[in-house]
This record gives structure tokens, sequence and C-alpha cells, in this order.
């Protein structure tokens, strides 16, 4: 049993480095693909991935500061996981109605950089240890980087430059305010809401992001993660 255990202790400390691998990897170098992109491949073989890095400064504050008013609000103040959110979001499933999330950028980033969609408690177990790993080695503005290259905005595409360019014809850098907001509403299911022609609930909620952004204090916000 002494045998074992030892034998089990070294597995899970051989895991857990292995995993740490990539983690410290893409703390530098860009991701040439993500799991759910290899996810979506796989499930729509006919699908074609549309995926155009744009480094920090290549990113417009606009969709920065839009992508934080809508996902993660307290992105600058936690470490990875808002536990403020998370027991608002219980009461509000307890109370019956539509289902609220709570996860932070870091954890979407987790999730969608290196594991699979479906829900399980091995999968967000796996997002949480991610997640830590995430905040450990990598500086917030970092974070909201690979955020921003990685997230699905429609079929096949991945990322705010090939999000700007197929919704608005431009690249992610000539962003207006008015159209990161938009890029920023339909994040909750961008298969179902479309940011270059947005319904009523989107321009609402596009014009509730600006609001909120300016709120959080803009450019002097992003300045905080860099500390």
């Amino acid at each position: 049993m002494r045998r074992l255990f030892r034998f089990f202790c070294k597995l899970v400390l051989l895991a857990l480095l292995i995993s740490s691998l990539p983690v410290l990897l893409f703390r530098w170098v860009n991701p040439p693909i993500s799991a759910l992109m290899i996810e979506r491949k796989i499930e729509h073989k006919a699908l074609r991935l549309h995926y155009h890095w744009r480094t920090w400064s290549e990113l417009p504050d606009s969709l920065k500061m839009a992508v934080i008013a809508a996902e993660d609000q307290r992105f600058a103040e936690h470490s990875g996981f808002d536990f403020a959110q998370i027991q608002q979001a219980i009461k509000h499933n307890q109370s019956g109605g539509s289902l609220r999330g709570a996860s932070t950028l870091s954890q979407q980033v987790a999730k969608n950089l290196f594991l699979w969609s479906s829900r399980s408690w091995l999968r967000k177990g796996l997002e949480a240890w991610f997640c830590l790993l995430i905040e450990l080695i990598w500086p917030k503005p970092r974070i909201l980087e690979v955020y921003l290259n990685i997230a699905e905005w429609g079929d096949g595409l991945f990322g705010a430059e090939a999000a700007a360019q197929r919704h608005f014809g431009i690249g992610a850098a000539y962003l207006s305010e008015r159209q990161a907001s938009l890029l920023a509403a339909v994040l909750p299911n961008p298969h179902r809401f479309s940011a270059a022609r947005p319904n009523s609930y989107i321009q609402r909620r596009a014009t509730w992001i600006r609001k909120q952004s300016r709120q959080l204090g803009g450019s002097a916000y992003l300045k905080r993660l860099n500390k």
C-alpha cells in the first residue's frame, strides 16, 4: 500500500508538472490553436477556421474595456475566481428563471484554450487548476490578450481580428467604441446573435456596455492591470 501510495503521488506530481508546461509556454508564445477550435473542427469537418492573432498593442482599448464590462468587471481585482459573483449566480439560479454563469475571463481562457466545452465535475476541476496556473504565471494583460484572440465570435470565427473583419469589414485595430461594444454584447451566444445585424436586445446591451466601460474608468482601468 505504501508503494502504491508513493506511485500515485508521483503520478499526480507528474500530471501537474506536465499540465503546467503549456501554460508556461503560452506566457510568451502565442497559441497556434485552442482546444475549442479543435472541438469545433471535429464537430464540423467542413468548417473553415478564421484565426488571426493580434498583439496587445494592436487591440483597441475600447474592445478590451467592452469585454471587461460585459464579462468580468472585477477582472483587475480577483485572482481568477470572483466569489461574490458566484454567490450571486447561485442565488439567482436557485430562484428559477434563466441560468446565470459566473465564469471570469481567466476561467474562460482556461476552458477555451485547454479543455472541452461539455459540463462535468472533472472539466470544472481541471478548469480551476488551469485557471490557477494562468493567474500565477501570466500577467493580467496577457490573460486579456489571449482571451480576445481565442474567443469564439461565430461559426469558425475566433479572435477579435476575424470577428472585426467578418462583421464590420475592418481590422480589429480600427473598431469604433460602438462596434467594440456590439462585439462584446454578442459574446454570451455568438451563434445566436450578430454584431453586424444587432437586434434591439443587443443594441441595448451594447449601450449598457459602453456606459459601464466609462464608469469603470476606460483606459485608466487598463493601467491597473500592469500593477
